[in-house]
């Protein structure tokens, strides 16, 4: 299986030291559009990263040629956010990693299953290869700059059946 990804779930977990998550969930690759490949690689040389997403043999860049689409998302969408929904419609996956919540229901809305930086560590901690989903959100959260709500941490610590 093979997913799209924006900018965000790259970079919080390549902060954590986690990015090999995403080959572990999607064997098949993940698939970003330039405007992702610009912002984390190119433009983010200095950041969190950049350097593990340049380096990863099974992250590659597809253009997107629907610019029409990207256009009319764009009116409520960054760049990134806009063509990783337009690279994941226009090459038929239904997986698209998206955190910022607004890009996400749009893709939701446009029939795509989202996934984000959370559901990426539940799912590791589910099938045991993070032994602590609390210790991640907490590195998400101090290394990573990475801003979650309570009620999100609260939820996916319930979920995990790390509540206290």
């Amino acid at each position: 299986m093979k997913a799209v990804a924006d900018s965000s779930v790259l970079i919080s977990l390549s902060a954590i030291g986690q990015h090999s998550l995403l080959l572990r969930r999607f064997p098949s690759g993940i698939l970003i559009p330039k405007a992702v490949w610009q912002e984390v690689v190119e433009s983010g040389q200095e950041r969190s990263g950049a350097g593990e997403i340049a380096s990863a043999e099974w992250i590659s860049v597809g253009e997107v040629t629907d610019r029409s689409f990207v256009s009319l998302l764009r009116g409520d969408l960054d760049q990134g956010e806009a063509e990783a929904i337009a690279l994941a419609r226009q090459e038929r996956l239904s997986i698209v990693l998206l955190d910022e919540k607004h890009a996400r229901r749009v893709a939701q809305q446009l029939e795509l299953q989202v996934l984000g930086t959370v559901g990426v560590l539940l799912w590791a901690r589910r099938v045991g290869l993070i032994a602590s989903l609390r210790e991640q959100l907490d590195a998400l959260q101090t290394r990573g700059g990475f801003h979650l709500s309570i009620a999100v941490v609260q939820d996916a610590l319930r979920t995990a059946g790390e509540n206290e």
